[in-house]
């Protein structure tokens, strides 16, 4: 699976993709792990184009956000639509991940 991936002010971004479900729930970790072990932990990803996340998703997201914490970073949600929203309202993972409207708000947070 590839990703979009950029870095701005040592923060990097990544896009999901429209779906992330259990097919592609181990590449998605994979790449988001690697890209946080290369980086210093500070993780913004656009939820912008996916409309659909299972289970496999959200622990996908889960995962990077451990493996960012482990390293003194987090991870900030930006562009979530509303079938997303209610699925982390759901799940109550609102409560455990910073979601923000944009990039720029998502990138003020970390300073």
């Amino acid at each position: 699976m590839q990703l979009e991936h950029r870095t701005e002010n040592d923060i990097d971004i990544v896009k999901l993709p429209e779906r992330l479900m259990m097919a592609n729930a181990a590449a998605a970790r994979t790449t988001l792990k690697g890209i946080i072990g290369q980086g210093n932990g500070k993780l913004i990803v656009d939820l912008t184009d996916t409309n659909f996340m299972d289970s496999s998703g959200l622990a996908v997201l889960v995962s990077a956000l451990q493996a960012a914490r482990k390293q003194g970073g987090d991870v900030h949600l930006v562009g979530m639509g509303t079938n997303l929203q209610a699925l982390f309202e759901l799940t109550r993972l609102h409560t455990v991940f910073q979601i923000f409207d944009d990039e720029a708000a998502a990138a003020r947070a970390f300073n």
